[in-house]
């Protein structure tokens, strides 16, 4: 039986992803302006890493156009599992840019530079800063809200341009210090080292949701606290399924009763579970098989059929 109430469809998210795309064309401007002013590796690696997210926030808000549109004849179950390649890719370029900070910290540190205007430097990647970390706020409350990995993906990836970029202003505030130079580069490393941890967890968890991974341990042990309440009235369920696509959650679950139930009866439980199971874990899709309890053949995909039911 598929629940008599579907899916109502998400608001828009785009508006989201051009938010993020316009904060990643301010941090540009200003991270390139702090790399000019001071000659900083850190601080053009913190500005390479910007580019990364512009392309990760247009690549955001064309999945999120297409996870928007409503199911069809082709795609029944909707569109939002696209997101899982947005948050995939997102994941990794956040890689890449990682890679690229520290193939460009290595070579600084080979071939070291003195830093120029360190403190107007400083000033304008702090104002980048805040302003990703706003950004990135905004972003998380978003995707919390309406259970979009793709906003996740791109505010974890803003997240990690923070940590970036107070790596690398504490990198060039002990050059300012200590006359240090090689300083500037190995902040800048371990900050790269840092940052592929968050772009590999991204890609894992895309991995997972394209390969329909099950629902998390918690989502699933509330579904089962509803359907074991029913076991005092006689009724029994095996061949449980979930899955997650995007933002929507999918199930499937035999459900066996007594075969002396009336049809509707047995209808009317259905729904009742469905109902119950929708107010814990939401949204999800339920699709409910009715079986008689006493027939072996109701068991052929589940669990052993159980002994006092054999006799």
């Amino acid at each position: 039986m598929q629940q008599a109430e579907q899916q109502q469809a998400r608001p828009s998210l785009v508006r989201f992803a051009v938010l993020s795309i316009v904060g990643a064309i301010i941090t540009i401007a200003l991270k390139s302006g702090a790399y000019l002013l001071t000659g900083s590796v850190g601080l053009l690696s913190d500005a390479l890493e910007s580019v990364v997210n512009l392309v990760a926030a247009i690549l955001a808000m064309i999945v999120l156009i297409i996870a928007a549109k409503p199911a069809d004849e082709k795609h029944p179950y909707g569109h939002e599992k696209v997101e899982y390649f947005s948050s995939g890719a997102e994941g990794m370029l956040i890689l890449v840019a990682a890679l690229m900070i520290i193939v460009t910290a290595v070579d600084h540190l080979l071939h070291p530079t003195a830093l120029e205007q360190p403190g107007l430097g400083m000033g304008l990647a702090v104002l980048a800063s805040i302003v990703n970390f706003v950004l990135a706020r905004i972003l998380l409350s978003a995707a919390r809200r309406h259970d979009s990995i793709t906003l996740e993906a791109d505010a974890q990836h803003i997240l990690s341009d923070v940590w970036t970029t107070g790596g690398v202003l504490v990198g060039v505030g002990i050059v300012m210090l200590t006359g240090w130079l090689w300083v500037d580069s190995v902040v800048a490393i371990i900050v790269g080292l840092h940052i592929i941890r968050t772009g590999w967890g991204l890609v894992k968890r895309s991995i997972n949701g394209l390969m329909d991974a099950a629902l998390a341990d918690d989502e699933i042990a509330k579904i089962t606290a509803v359907l074991d309440s029913y076991q005092t009235q006689g009724v029994l369920y095996h061949a449980l399924r979930t899955r997650r696509s995007g933002a929507q959650r999918f199930m499937s679950v035999h459900i066996l009763v007594p075969g002396k139930w009336s049809v509707q009866t047995g209808h009317d439980l259905l729904e009742e579970i469905e109902q119950r199971i929708a107010e814990v874990v939401n949204p999800i899709q339920i699709d409910s098989h009715l079986e008689p309890l006493e027939d072996p053949a109701s068991w052929d995909d589940g669990e052993a059929m159980p002994a006092e039911l054999r006799e």
